[in-house]
């Protein structure tokens, strides 16, 4: 007979294991397994499209990692894994870079639709730069794609990028959360969208656009039969206050997932109490963001720096469109005191954010030292003498940042600034657009959690004109120069030279000020298994389907 603790023993182990391959499986502890868990991530839910501004500055990644399946997913170290469920990539050639998918035969979209090439002509489409309309948060590889072969309707495409801009990191193309349901809007609009934007047609593609942007907005009373899934989970519904809630995909053709139904719920300020009364059973969010959070002794705990960087993101009009005005709020931000009051070092890398390494640690440096400690005479001298005024938004709940905000308004008081926190009830990226702040005080791309795609390669185009979550509208023709070159070079000695030279621009024009790389806390329930760290947006939800809460 086995025991009960030889039991628990064995599912640990192979928790330990499925928490590393994201299609193994917990049949061996399912007899015990809980019929549903509640996850709990850094913000709100605003759309099933994570890649709009807004999405991306979402928690939707968290959300919807195996709802919305791709060729590759972001494993526990930010690492990208082949997701063969989904479909294989093959280089077939170099210069220029072109590549073969082919979307396995058997997959198909929750509402018994196949997923097909078009899908990935619509991903390319919204997020290549080319097309008017579309609200895309980046273009970071998509922009060198010269052209995608695909004929409507089936399962394979060949994409061929531009001579010389062979994208290093293609892996982080057509991943998990990239692809929408193209025959979603082609129902709508009741035409093909893949032909249309093959063929530039610009009054469809302008539709086409509009729709991409708000058909997957997500509110109670949505029509779920827009939001057909790709994955091991599909929505089933929304609550009111903005939970979504998650449930085994019956059309899904991989390893069934462990748990049958998962609700996604915000961050709130209830969060200590449902921890304390055990109705959350795992916890993602951005350290400090709920304050002292107790760990109770059914909880266990881990904490880990993600590849996201706290920053403040100047807004491209108001007090602080004036570069003068700029450099004088940053040279009085302490921002040692600031990371260190969130157990970290400073950040100073713009260009090369996702990593801890000695490049990063290395660039930028330099060009930062004068805004490290906070020195209100020389941001007083900057300014002239004259008052400013500065209002510094935050998605909230978060006291971390409450309080770092009171730590800049006290600091920068002696020169004349005057900081007033904005809490925000709307998408950080909204209110910077609006005017209803001056700065963002957020994480990449202006997201609450990490918001990091883990590469800095694509974390970098948060700076190249033109980009979507480029926030505070920067545009500098040699920065997006050095962008682009870094993109297609791994000469470690060519990106070293190319941050050098980005440096002292942008610690120049400072269209935002990093801070410190976000901490992450990962909060469980002792009986969880296979839940793992992420420091991507994606976060501890790359691998959901593996969860298992025993009972």
């Amino acid at each position: 007979m086995v025991t009960a603790r030889r039991t628990t023993l064995w599912c640990r182990i192979i928790g330990l294991a499925a928490a590393l391959v994201a299609g193994s499986s917990l049949t061996a502890c399912s007899g015990g397994t809980a019929a549903k868990i509640d996850y709990v991530v850094d913000g709100a839910l605003p759309t099933y499209n994570v890649n709009t501004v807004i999405g991306a500055a979402s928690a939707g990644a968290q959300a919807f990692a195996r709802t919305l399946t791709g060729f590759t997913y972001h494993g526990p170290d930010g690492q990208v894994v082949a997701d063969r469920d989904f479909g294989t990539v093959s280089v077939v050639g170099g210069s220029p870079l072109v590549l073969d998918y082919q979307i396995a035969d058997n997959a198909v979209y929750s509402d018994g639709k196949p997923i097909t090439c078009d899908d990935l002509v619509l991903a390319w489409a919204a997020q290549s730069g080319r097309f008017p309309g579309f609200d895309a948060a980046t273009q970071a590889g998509y922009l060198d794609i010269a052209n995608i072969d695909c004929t409507p309707g089936q399962r394979k495409a060949r994409v061929s990028f531009i001579p010389d801009r062979g994208f290093v990191d293609y892996t982080q193309l057509f991943t998990a959360t990239s692809l929408m349901p193209s025959h979603v809007l082609s129902d709508l609009l009741g035409t093909d969208v893949t032909k249309a934007l093959l063929d530039n047609n610009g009054p469809v593609v302008e539709n086409i656009a509009r729709l991409w942007n708000s058909t997957w907005d997500l509110k109670p009373g949505a029509d779920l039969k827009r939001f057909p899934s790709s994955g091991p989970y599909k929505v089933e519904s929304v609550l009111p206050g903005g939970s979504v809630v998650l449930v085994a995909n019956d059309r899904w053709w991989g390893a069934k997932p462990v748990t049958k139904r998962i609700t996604v719920r915000p961050l709130g300020v209830d969060i200590q109490d449902r921890v304390n009364n055990r109705s959350v059973d795992v916890v993602d969010i951005a350290a400090g963001s709920s304050g002292a959070l107790a760990t109770p002794d059914n909880y266990q705990r881990t904490d880990s720096p993600s590849a996201g960087i706290m920053q403040l993101i100047f807004a491209p009009k108001g007090p602080l469109f004036d570069v003068r005005n700029r450099r004088a709020l940053s040279l009085c931000i302490p921002r040692e005191a600031i990371a260190r009051d969130a157990g970290t070092a400073i950040a100073n890398s713009r260009l090369n954010p996702a990593t801890e390494d000695p490049i990063a640690e290395a660039d930028g440096a330099a060009q930062a030292a004068p805004f490290n400690k906070g020195d209100a005479a020389a941001a007083r001298d900057a300014l002239g003498g004259a008052p400013l005024t500065v209002r510094i938004g935050f998605h909230g709940p978060n006291a971390r940042l409450a309080a770092t905000i009171g730590t800049i308004a006290k600091s920068c008081a002696p020169a004349g600034i005057t900081i007033s926190d904005v809490t925000l009830d709307i998408p950080g990226p909204q209110a910077l657009r609006e005017g209803k702040i001056d700065v963002l005080l957020s994480s990449t791309g202006g997201a609450s959690g990490s918001g990091s795609s883990g590469s800095s390669l694509v974390d970098a185009y948060a700076l190249h004109g033109g980009n979507g979550n480029n926030l505070s509208g920067y545009a500098n023709p040699q920065v997006d120069g050095i962008i682009g070159a870094l993109a297609v070079s791994a000469d470690p000695g060519e990106r070293i030279r190319l941050l050098a030279e980005g440096a002292p621009i942008l610690w120049t024009d400072l269209p935002t000020l990093p801070l410190y790389r976000q901490q992450r806390i990962l909060l469980m329930s002792k009986k969880m298994y296979a839940v793992s760290k992420n420091p991507t947006r994606w976060g501890a939800g790359w691998n959901m389907d593996r969860w298992s809460l025993t009972q």
